[in-house]
């Protein structure tokens, strides 16, 4: 009797343990980059336009820290393709250097901060997403 009262245990022991495992591996799975939440059209075109008129004028239309504006300054912009600088930053990160400027993190005041964005949570999260998607490029 003590032998099927084990089998029994270890049977809902391991059942339960799969059952935690398939949870956390489909939590894992299921979340997307760039944040949780998914970008709007709307907030993705914005995005593409503050890209254009503000970011690429140091940062250059590719990301690669050369555009017109950037030349003269020093230290020069960030090469944003960089595979190396992505890994080492998170979704946050970037937001906060949108919103708040270099300063905000630590680096260059040079770089300027956009605190108009502050209430356009959408739109900082598609430039995050333009900004990923330089990765390598």
């Amino acid at each position: 009797m003590r032998i099927e009262y084990l089998k029994v245990w270890r049977l809902g022991c391991f059942l339960q343990i799969g059952a935690v495992l398939a949870v956390g591996i489909w939590v894992l799975g299921a979340a997307p980059s760039y944040g949780a939440e998914q970008v709007s059209e709307a907030a993705m075109k914005e995005a593409k336009e503050i890209w254009q008129t503000r970011c690429a004028t140091c940062h250059g239309a590719g990301g690669k820290g050369d555009g017109p504006a950037g030349v003269a300054l020093n230290p020069k912009p960030r090469d944003l393709t960089s595979e190396e600088w992505q890994k080492s930053v998170t979704d946050d990160y970037i937001e906060k250097v949108i919103v708040g400027g270099g300063q905000a993190v630590g680096k260059s005041p040079l770089m300027a901060a956009n605190p108009d964005l502050a209430g356009k949570p959408e739109v900082v999260r598609g430039l995050t997403k333009l900004v990923r998607d330089l990765k390598g490029k």
